[in-house]
């Protein structure tokens, strides 16, 4: 690691532009990696303290409404991961009063649309909930915490946006270390509040919004301190032109995520349809899919920093030289995950059900093989990951947004037509048949961005 000019000496930044991709790539991932892991363990925790203190009906009445959640999530990653990356193009160039201005507008647009993404999900929650088809016995623990974990979102964008700016300067420890603090004050929280207290659900959600709290105000405290952020009063003018651009950044990549979650929704209303058991089963693989991801998306971030700051300094082949580096170490990776998870996913399943009954048995069966067929098609999504990121990282996210439209189409078919034809198991596959979709269209896409860089920059 090395330090920039004007940033303090204890600030942690790296510089993407030099040095062996291999190495940068890896030791950046590393603590997002660990970052990720701590960040999964809210909702691991959660839904494991959920599943055994509160039974199967609780467990099914949070997986029957997840989808929601991850949409509201996946439109603030979008929006703040979108921001980011012209902040990395900045600090790439040296840039730092564009850089500053940048994150002064970033700010303000993540305000708005935070303040929007709240009222709107607080007013569509019942909507939304009744379009689930969520089971009438299960509805209003799904309602309870739906409305906490909705009016916590302003919390959620203050983390994602100050993580970002962190991560589009290459510093992936304040991240690491805001998380690890949030994930064991999560843990203390859910046994205190849903334990001690027995706020059930609501206290779930209220331990999952505190410990979001720490850690954002961890990462602002952090960004206060670095020189080269030190916001000056000129900074704080809001330009339509930059605003614009950042929107269309991160719009995009916002509208991706919101896409690929109405599919997730649709899918889920479908299980929905299905008894108890198989709905807690599939919510507890679903738990542990971001146990799967977390690498991938470690990677994925590392590699739209990669990108960001080599494209602003004009590396062009230190880009294809990242992204052959990258894809090597995501599927060795991915190997070694799906060999974790065949041999020991009955075991992980299990920390989420109650003490062995018909139901849990079922929830269990129903589970592990949803997680085998996940686990054996895992190079496809980190091909994903990374693919996506990297263009991405070049400022395309239009591409990626096609994308995501790709993985709705399949995975809504998939949905509707698999069960029809292969029983409740046909529902199993339709997550491995949107990564495939995304894949189809990532793959030439990347190529395509890059000849086309190429060309403007020989032009």
């Amino acid at each position: 690691m090395k330090v920039q000019s004007g940033l303090k000496k204890w600030v942690h930044t790296s510089d993407h532009t030099t040095g062996n991709p291999w190495t940068l790539l890896l030791f950046f991932s590393l603590p997002l990696m660990a970052g990720n892991i701590f960040q999964q363990m809210y909702t691991v925790v959660d839904t494991a303290v959920v599943g055994k203190a509160l039974g199967i009906g609780a467990l099914a009445a949070l997986g029957a409404v997840d989808w929601l959640n991850w949409m509201t999530l996946g439109a603030v990653q979008g929006f703040t991961q979108g921001f980011s990356i012209l902040m990395a193009q900045n600090f790439g160039a040296g840039q730092y009063e564009k850089l500053r201005r940048t994150m002064t507008n970033a700010i303000f647009l993540a305000v708005l649309c935070g303040a929007a993404l709240t009222a709107a999900s607080e007013v569509l929650a019942g909507p939304a909930v009744t379009l689930l088809k969520v089971p009438e016995e299960i509805r209003p623990i799904s309602m309870a915490y739906l409305r906490i974990m909705f009016g916590g979102l302003p919390v959620v964008m203050a983390y994602n946006l100050a993580a970002s700016i962190l991560r589009s300067l290459g510093n992936s420890r304040t991240p690491l270390l805001a998380m690890v603090i949030a994930s064991l004050t999560n843990v203390a929280l859910d046994l205190l509040f849903v334990i001690g207290f027995g706020w059930g659900v609501r206290g779930a959600a209220a331990a999952t919004i505190i410990a979001q709290c720490l850690s954002a105000a961890y990462c602002i405290w952090h960004i206060c301190h670095i020189d080269a952020l030190r916001i000056r009063r000129e900074d704080w003018e809001i330009r339509a032109a930059l605003c614009g651009r950042l929107m269309m950044l991160g719009s995009p990549m916002a509208f991706q995520n919101t896409v690929i979650a109405i599919g997730g929704m649709i899918t889920q209303t479908i299980v929905n349809g299905f008894d108890v058991p198989f709905i807690a089963g599939f919510t507890a693989t679903n738990k542990l899919y971001g146990v799967l991801e977390v690498a991938a998306t470690s990677y994925g971030y590392a590699m739209t920093t990669y990108t960001g700051q080599n494209l602003g300094a004009g590396k062009l082949r230190r880009i294809s030289e990242g992204i052959r580096a990258g894809l090597v170490i995501a599927l060795i990776t991915s190997v070694v995950i799906a060999a974790a998870m065949l041999a020991f996913g009955q075991w992980m399943l299990a920390w989420f059900l109650p003490e062995d009954t018909g139901e849990t048995v079922r929830a269990l069966a129903v589970g592990y093989r949803y997680l085998t067929i996940m686990a054996i098609c895992l190079p496809v999504l980190y091909v994903l990951h990374l693919t996506r990121s990297c263009i991405q990282g070049m400022g395309n996210t239009a591409l990626p947004m096609v994308s995501g439209l790709a993985e709705f189409v399949m995975r809504t078919g998939a949905a509707l037509l698999l069960p029809a034809l292969l029983g409740e198991d046909g529902i199993l596959y339709a997550e491995i048949l949107a990564w495939a979709g995304a894949d189809v269209i990532l793959i030439p896409s990347y190529f395509g961005v890059v000849r086309n860089i190429a060309a403007a920059k020989s032009s």
